[in-house]
């Protein structure tokens, strides 16, 4: 198993691809944790926080993330 580091940098980079249009929105999303049993957990920042889209948003996110970096075993969301 890759160590943590390996893995966050690899969700930080498909987080990086999806930036752009949260912060088109005037949001973003931030790393908030991950733990040793690969749960990652995420927070929506700015208008993100508060959209009503974000439930959408936070599953496609999720999708992709898990997507690229195979070690992600959920994604959950911190208020």
């Amino acid at each position: 198993m890759e160590n943590k580091n390996a893995v966050l940098k690899k969700v930080k980079m498909s987080l990086d691809t999806m930036r752009p249009f949260l912060q088109k929105d005037g949001g973003d999303i931030e790393i908030v944790s991950l733990s040793d049993e690969n749960v990652l957990s995420l927070k929506f920042v700015g208008n993100c926080s508060s959209c009503s889209q974000s439930a959408m948003t936070s599953a496609g996110i999720e999708e992709a993330v898990k997507g690229y970096v195979r070690e992600i075993k959920e994604v959950i969301y911190i208020d």
